[in-house]
């Protein structure tokens, strides 16, 4: 009876011990609660975006990770470390923690992921950069939810907002910026060209006359000189001249008579024109071309190429021997020789004769006809200083006969001046030289002179 009463006894005691842990535990079992934390690595709020996770949770032992639109999408560890982002948008990341005891708690959070920028634009000109200039934007630039900001420097409209702007034009010539800033509310950039904006056109122009008729005597040949701003194409109106129109950047043009005429041109580049207009004065023809104060040398400074004895009415130039070749001989038609600084001895001489007289013959040289000595070349032709002087025109000049003799031929000095010498070229173009002073300068000695000659 005992024994059995000890054994119950034993039995009430550990189910009362076993109720009270179980009483004991029931009432210690922990809660869980779900928390964590998100974080951009480096700050970088646009696409690719890495998200660093932070398990903030107490209470659990278990962990369900929802990362919607990220690689990975899903994870069970206690820290799931670094998600990433692709694609811009708005993103729900959801926790889901538990522990034995049964207890789950659950947390979402809410990241907005922006698009990277990459500002890609371009320009065209349309027709041409002569104003008014429009330009056509396109964009290229892509992205979820950018925003943009256009600037046109000096352009209308200034600025735009939207993604694909209308056409810009700009008036003022010049250089003008284009700027595009884009920003997807975490950073902005922005990229810029620049449109330049030619001048405003205008017509400007002159001429080039002609060498053998700069003294504006008709006819009279030029050339235009075009130094238009801003233009692409030309009409020019030559009234009474040949031609009387032109479209050429540069034409000649060839006026018969003497007058004045109006020169126009009106300069276009397909967008606008502008016009300006000249007077040109062509005068009547005297047949005469007039040189004052030549310069010709004593034989010395000819042959040593200090200063030239050699003459050209037609190039209008003095040439020293060392000057003298095939190309320019047959256009040098006067000849003087000067014996010393005394000029005790001087004379023309044909230039096709001057190697008989201390020169070195002149290639393709040929023959002038001279009288150097009226006064005892017993000659018809005869031409006085006064006569000289009143020269205008080849009235007087083609009227002489001037023959070659002997004795028009011998040398003079200095005693005469001013000394009238008559000649006649090969191309029966007849002249007279006035010797107007003789310089002594040694071994560069020269005479000064007048020449007037018929220009054909």
């Amino acid at each position: 009876m005992k024994k059995r009463n000890k054994t119950n006894l034993y039995i009430t005691t550990i189910l009362v011990v076993f109720l009270t842990v179980t009483s004991c535990y029931e009432e210690t079992a922990t809660p869980v609660a779900a928390s964590f934390s998100t974080a951009f690595v480096n700050a970088d709020e646009s696409i690719p975006v890495q998200i660093a996770i932070t398990n903030q949770s107490t209470g659990a032992d278990s962990f369900q990770w929802t990362f919607e639109g990220a690689e990975p999408s899903s994870a069970t560890g206690e820290n799931p470390g670094t998600i990433v982002y692709n694609k811009a948008g708005n993103y729900t990341l959801k926790l889901t923690a538990s522990n034995v005891d049964g207890s789950t708690d659950s947390i979402e959070k809410e990241i907005t992921v922006v698009d990277g920028i990459n500002i890609r634009f371009s320009t065209e000109i349309i027709e041409s950069n002569y104003a008014p200039v429009a330009v056509k934007l396109t964009n290229e630039t892509n992205g979820v939810g950018l925003t943009y900001l256009w600037t046109f420097e000096g352009g209308t409209p200034a600025t735009s907002t939207v993604q694909h702007p209308t056409n810009v034009i700009f008036e003022t010539p010049g250089d003008h910026q284009i700027t595009l800033e884009v920003s997807n509310g975490f950073e902005s950039f922005s990229e810029n060209t620049t449109i330049t904006v030619n001048p405003e056109i205008e017509a400007i122009f002159d001429w080039e006359v002609a060498f053998s008729d700069d003294d504006y005597q008709a006819p009279v040949t030029i050339t235009m000189t075009n130094s238009s701003i801003s233009a692409t194409s030309y009409n020019w109106v030559f009234p009474s001249g040949s031609p009387a129109t032109a479209t050429e950047a540069t034409p000649t043009v060839t006026f018969a008579t003497p007058g004045t005429y109006r020169i126009e041109l009106e300069a276009d580049n397909g967008k606008k024109t502008h016009t300006l207009t000249k007077e040109i004065i062509i005068q009547p023809d005297t047949n005469i071309k007039m040189f004052t104060n030549i310069e010709l040398a004593i034989n010395n400074a000819h042959n040593t190429n200090i200063k030239g004895a050699f003459f050209s009415t037609k190039l209008r130039e003095v040439f020293t021997a060392n000057q003298v070749n095939s190309d320019n001989g047959a256009d040098i038609d006067i000849a003087f020789f000067g014996l010393n600084s005394n000029f005790s001895f001087n004379k023309f001489v044909s230039p096709d004769q001057v190697a008989s007289n201390g020169f070195i013959a002149i290639p393709n040289a040929t023959h002038t006809t001279f009288i150097n000595s009226q006064e005892i070349c017993g000659c018809a032709a005869s031409l006085t200083v006064t006569q000289f002087d009143t020269i205008t025109d080849d009235t007087l000049l083609k009227t002489l006969t001037i023959t070659e003799t002997a004795n028009g031929l011998l040398n003079f000095d200095n005693s005469l001046l001013p000394r009238i010498v008559l000649f006649e070229t090969a191309d029966s173009r007849k002249g007279a030289i006035k010797i107007k002073g003789y310089v002594d300068d040694g071994t560069a000695s020269y005479i000064i002179c007048d020449i007037k000659v018929m220009k054909q």
